[in-house]
Parts: structure tokens; sequence; C-alpha cells
């Protein structure tokens, strides 16, 4: 723009001064990048416009999710050959002892070790020590 077009080039900086001060946060509130910084202490934009408890929060909406739960008594490798041999009454020599404590996964993650135990007519594992992940 020019002057010939009613508009100095004093009076277009004073507009986008006026713009700038009008984007500008009000006294009192937050910048966008201080709500998303880096900062750990920083209020989340949950917070800062009171949105609410975040979902993860809610772990009921998991409770209906299905798990499978397997209790590993031991391992042994064998040849397919001896494995066709085996018969009703065979006996399949693992590699653990009496009384050592059996492996517990979920969903095929070991998350446990235990002892099994007999409840009424039935087998079943107490849980005796908790497996730490290594992801975090």
């Amino acid at each position: 723009m020019s002057e010939e077009d009613g508009q100095s080039q004093d009076d277009i900086d004073k507009m986008f001064d006026e713009d700038a001060d009008a984007a500008a946060p009000a006294e009192g509130g937050m910048d966008l990048d201080e709500i998303e910084g880096d900062d750990p202490h920083a209020p989340t934009l949950d917070q800062e416009f009171d949105i609410g408890e975040p979902m993860a929060n809610d772990v009921t909406a998991i409770y209906d999710i299905p798990v499978q739960i397997s209790a590993v008594l031991g391992r042994s490798t064998m040849q397919v050959s001896q494995l066709l041999k085996l018969g009703r009454g065979a006996v399949v020599e693992l590699d653990r002892k009496v009384g050592e404590a059996i492996d517990i996964y979920v969903n095929n993650r070991l998350v446990a070790r235990g002892e099994v135990v007999v409840v009424e007519d039935k087998l079943g594992v107490t849980m005796t020590e908790i497996v730490k992940s290594d992801r975090s």
C-alpha cells in the first residue's frame, strides 16, 4: 500500500502492533507455548481448559478385556521321533525340580512366579513373586 491509498506506513505499523497486542495472552492467562512446553510443572491443556479427568484414570473401561493366563510347570526338549514314541502313561522329564516355583504368564508375558496348590478337587496356582517388567 502507498500513501495514495489513504494509509501511511506509520498507520500500517500501528495496525500490526494492535494485532500483536490482541493476540498476546490476557493478564494472568497463559500462552499456548507455556501450556505445551517442556516444563513438567506447566499445566496441561486439560487443566488449563478444565476438561475434567483424563480417560487414563478410568480403569473400569478395561475390566471386561479377556486375557490368557498360563502356568508353566516346566519345559522339555525332545526330537519328533521321541515324541511319537510317547504313549499313555509315559513320563516326560521337565527342567524344574519338585517344589521349585512355576512361571505364570499373562498373554504370553511372564508376570509372576508361584506354587501349585489344590483347591477342592482342582489344581490352582498361588502367586509368590511378581516379576518386574523390563518395559518402562
